[in-house]
């Protein structure tokens, strides 16, 4: 392959990007597509059952009752329209339309939960420990109605959404009327109760509903539907319980139990909302990216959905829980008996939607079991809003580490990450250092480890550079392109009268990509790093920009980071040397353009990653030129010589034994003499 061919597959490659843009659908194919894709999972979803349908059905009429919610009285909970409209739809639940809706704020060491009444649902998380890049709360769940909904039928085929229920609700058994802030206690937990109660109810011989001013007479106390949240002094995990109590006789005999789980996902990294332009952009590409929806069957690995895109999947088989995930933050909701299945997991973007802040929606519809016949059947589950750190999510044992970008396609890569570079990470991490320098000593600690597995690869670096004039004098022995073989072979002889073996240095070589890969995906993922300073760097998580372009630069960005330019150089130089110790060598014409090539492009690819992967790199490099020189100091042309002697000496006489491998490539090239001469004649 000399250099023409090598720009040429450049070129294609190119012309491949280009044609890949070109063919790329635009905005309005992509939106009628993922409308057309909306209409078939409806249509899919219709077809299932009869109850399937009357729940759609319901839906519909509740973003009706929803509208019609926006007049002021309506949002007055007090108020008697307020409850009219609730008892239009809560079926054998409706004696609850004339709860008021309350919100209980519940604060614990790290976070801090606004739960709701009307639905019984998360409406807010705020984690205490952690801000937003422009130093404001940063919310796992952000502010949003209607984010949990239970749907079932009761015993008079009426659908009730459980989203549309103003619950009645005890903290700690007390009952609330009134939002409140609460504590969770020292060494203890607080436990949020919110309650439907069933109607107090009589039927006529004709089945139809004994009431009194148009309402039932009574309430049931003893039959409730319950969703019960148990908080922690210092947890991020909270107990998620749903109880049927005494309910079995007002819900259907074969009911269709679903759980829509919702979010809003809105950036948390670099970004300021006072900005304008691509500075309010900061970072958004790269946040998406790591904001996806993962989820775990009970027989399987967790699985996500696509990174960055929009993406909707259908799982027939039991789930065991859904996560909602971001670069850095996530928030889990688990199923200790696991649910049935997965109706709809669904990542989407609303166009509509002009707020710099947001990223995308995430829901999920999950498929329920439940005991018809039981007087006590508990849906037992847990949330857990919080960090993606390694060990609180590995301490579950729900396999929620898998959410973390580790490398688990490859098991080299996540060895290397879950048993060397986060324990010798979290161990750093004790000593209480700056982060740029725990990523320095964790560098150089990987080179010392590495280096004996190095060693024959540096060695021949060096000892090929003392042997030019020979490999020069075998390049005009043998300068025809079918004497190849040949001067592969005096190669071959003369690298192992020097003492170096070439290809004991390719496997070591092989054994650095995954340690190299694994960097790649740990460093822009450790939550460690987020928003630590080092240098002239205010987020090692993020990449450190010197100066922000009034363009941008395709495949570049609209910045320059100044630690990838560091690297740049250091990975040039390094070029250049290694190029200096590989000029004597019989190698590819074509291979000297591509590795002058590589810091180019590595310079387009990291000026956009995360500072610390940079500085990774670059020690990388800056320790690798360090050994190259040592090695080259330690291993002087007299050494080298009084070895070729001394081998020279002692192979007198002696008939030289040829390895498998270097009888099969002078088989070869008899082969090819041979077919040669055949062409000539």
């Amino acid at each position: 392959m000399d250099k023409k061919s090598i720009i040429g597959l450049v070129l294609i490659f190119l012309i491949f990007l280009g044609y890949m843009f070109w063919i790329r659908p635009s905005d309005e194919e992509i939106a009628a597509r993922r409308r057309q894709d909306s209409i078939n999972y409806v249509e899919r979803m219709r077809v299932d059952s009869l109850a399937r349908a009357e729940v759609e059905q319901k839906r519909q009429q509740d973003s009706l009752y929803q509208l019609a919610m926006t007049d002021s009285a309506m949002l007055d909970s007090n108020s008697a329209a307020f409850a009219a409209a609730h008892k239009l739809n809560l079926g054998n639940f409706s004696v609850n339309g004339s709860n008021p809706r309350v919100h209980v704020m519940v604060q614990n060491k790290v976070l801090c939960v606004d739960l709701q009444s009307l639905g019984a649902s998360v409406q807010q998380v705020v984690l205490d420990e952690y801000q937003t890049f422009d130093s404001l709360p940063l919310e796992v769940v952000t502010p949003s109605a209607n984010n949990l909904d239970l749907v079932f039928v009761d015993s008079h085929n009426d659908v009730i959404n459980t989203k549309m229920i103003p619950f009645a609700t005890y903290c700690n058994g007390t009952l609330v009327t009134e939002d409140g802030d609460v504590t969770v206690p020292e060494n203890d937990s607080l436990t949020v109760s919110f309650r439907a109660y069933v109607n107090g109810e009589r039927r006529t011989e004709n089945g139809e509903l004994e009431t009194k001013n148009g309402e039932a007479e009574s309430v049931n106390e003893d039959a409730y539907l319950e969703f019960r949240y148990v908080f922690y002094p210092d947890s991020y995990e909270i107990d998620f319980d749903v109880n049927f109590h005494n309910v079995k006789d007002y819900v259907s005999v074969t009911p269709n139990l679903t759980l829509t789980w919702k979010n809003r996902m809105n950036r948390q990294e670099q970004f300021d909302k006072s900005s304008k332009g691509k500075n309010a952009n900061r970072n958004k590409d790269s946040e998406r990216f790591y904001t996806t929806l993962y989820y775990k069957n009970i027989e399987d690995n967790a699985d996500c959905l696509k990174d960055g895109r929009d993406d909707e999947k259908q799982i027939t088989t039991p789930i065991d829980w859904v996560a909602y995930k971001q670069q850095f933050f996530c928030a889990i909701l688990m199923s200790e008996g696991g649910f049935r299945n997965a109706q709809q997991l669904q990542v989407s973007t609303d166009r509509a939607v002009k707020d710099d802040s947001y990223l995308c929606d995430m829901s999920s519809t999950l498929g329920c079991d439940y005991d018809a016949t039981s007087d006590e059947y508990k849906m037992d589950m847990r949330l857990y809003y919080g960090p993606n750190k390694y060990r609180l999510l590995k301490d579950m044992d729900r396999g929620f580490e898998r959410i973390l970008p580790l490398g688990w396609g490859f098991f080299l890569t996540q060895w290397v990450s879950r048993f060397a570079i986060i324990p010798v990470f979290n161990f750093l991490e004790g000593f209480g250092w700056n982060y740029g320098i725990i990523i320095i000593v964790l560098t150089i600690l990987l080179k010392l480890v590495l280096t004996p597995l190095m060693w024959n690869s540096y060695k021949t670096g060096a000892v090929m550079r003392h042997l030019k004039p020979e490999m020069e004098a075998i390049n005009k022995k043998f300068p025809k392109q079918e004497q190849a073989m040949q001067k592969q072979q005096a190669v071959t002889a003369l690298q192992k009268k020097a003492g170096i073996n070439p290809m004991a240095g390719c496997l070591p070589m092989l054994l650095q990509l995954p340690i190299l890969y694994a960097m790649f995906r740990f460093y822009p993922a450790s939550i460690e790093l987020r928003q630590k300073p080092f240098l002239w760097c205010d987020d090692l998580s993020s990449y450190d920009s010197i100066l922000d372009l009034p363009f941008n630069i395709p495949l570049y960005g609209d910045h320059i980071s100044l630690f990838c330019l560091l690297m740049f150089v250091m990975q040039f130089l390094y070029t250049i040397y290694t190029m200096k110790q590989q000029q004597s060598q019989a190698t590819m014409p074509g291979m000297k353009f591509m590795m002058y090539f590589m810091p180019f492009m590595m310079l387009f690819i990291f000026n956009s990653q995360s500072a610390a992967l940079n500085i990774y790199y670059f020690f990388n490099l800056l320790l690798s030129m360090a050994l190259m020189f040592g090695i080259r100091g330690l291993l002087t042309e007299d050494k080298v010589r009084a070895r070729m002697a001394k081998a020279e000496l002692a192979g007198k006489g002696k008939p030289q034994k040829k390895s498998k491998f270097q009888q099969r490539l002078e088989e070869m090239q008899r082969m090819s003499e041979e077919m040669q001469k055949k062409r000539g004649n």
